[in-house]
């Protein structure tokens, strides 16, 4: 992916991994839009990038997504990258009997429902451009779950098999497809713990990692994988799933 020059949308942008890649990119000179929810978190993170904008969008609100795309494409006619970062994550006792489907709902909608809706509101822009990229962020969690998490990990692992389908049939176009699989990383997607938790990997070294691999051509199977995650990514192949399995559960 060349790291100058694009027109790129993020969503969940306004923390974690999203805000911190957003600001990464917008200092190379790209022009980023983050998208999120919440407007104060929106103007918090623009007033700190001058000349980022932000766009507020309920992802789960399939009406107010295509509005919010149509408007994307009016206003950003150069768009030629999205990245489908908004991500959402709750533990879950699937063994209680009155199990309370909002969380599994909510998860589904945000990590998937959007992503496969959004890409297909902004294809056809991103086709029409020179050269477009398509960013989607999934986990390591996608290749060894975690128990506690089972449908947040069910919902990365069907976006890294959607994600090998839609690089395939776009394979003849203009449009990259890239994957970005973190390993556990200090942010607040987990709860505020985990941005101090110390097993977990520094945000700014993740970063620094992820936009060196963004700078290579042809990241392999388009996947974006730092070190860290490496293990966990080929524990199947490599015979070592069950260790793996134990480890995280």
């Amino acid at each position: 992916m060349q790291l100058t020059d694009n027109t790129i949308l993020i969503t969940g942008g306004t923390s974690g991994i999203g805000r911190a890649l957003a600001e990464a990119l917008h200092a190379r000179g790209n022009h980023v839009i983050i998208a999120g929810r919440r407007q104060e978190l929106l103007d918090e993170v623009t007033a700190a990038n001058p000349g980022m904008r932000g766009l507020a969008v309920d992802v789960q609100d399939s009406f107010a997504l295509a509005e919010f795309a149509a408007r994307v494409r009016d206003e950003f006619p150069k768009l030629n990258v999205l990245f489908n970062n908004a991500g959402i994550t709750r533990t879950e006792d699937l063994t209680v009997d009155a199990a309370d489907p909002s969380a599994w709902r909510a998860i589904l909608e945000t990590n998937v429902a959007s992503v496969l809706h959004l890409t297909a509101l902004l294809l056809p822009a991103l086709r029409r451009q020179e050269r477009a990229t398509i960013i989607t962020t999934t986990s390591g969690l996608a290749f060894v779950p975690t128990s506690r998490f089972p449908t947040y990990c069910a919902s990365k692992a069907f976006l890294h098999s959607w994600l090998q389908s839609l690089r395939h049939q776009l394979r003849e176009t203009s449009v990259e497809v890239l994957e970005l699989a973190p390993p556990y990383v200090q942010t607040e997607l987990g709860g505020k713990a985990q941005a101090s938790d110390p097993h977990a990997m520094p945000l700014a070294d993740y970063v620094a990692e992820v936009m060196q691999l963004l700078a290579e051509p042809n990241p392999p199977h388009g996947e974006i994988l730092v070190q860290r995650v490496q293990g966990m990514r080929g524990a199947e192949q490599n015979g070592e799933y069950a260790k793996w399995y134990d480890r995280m559960n």
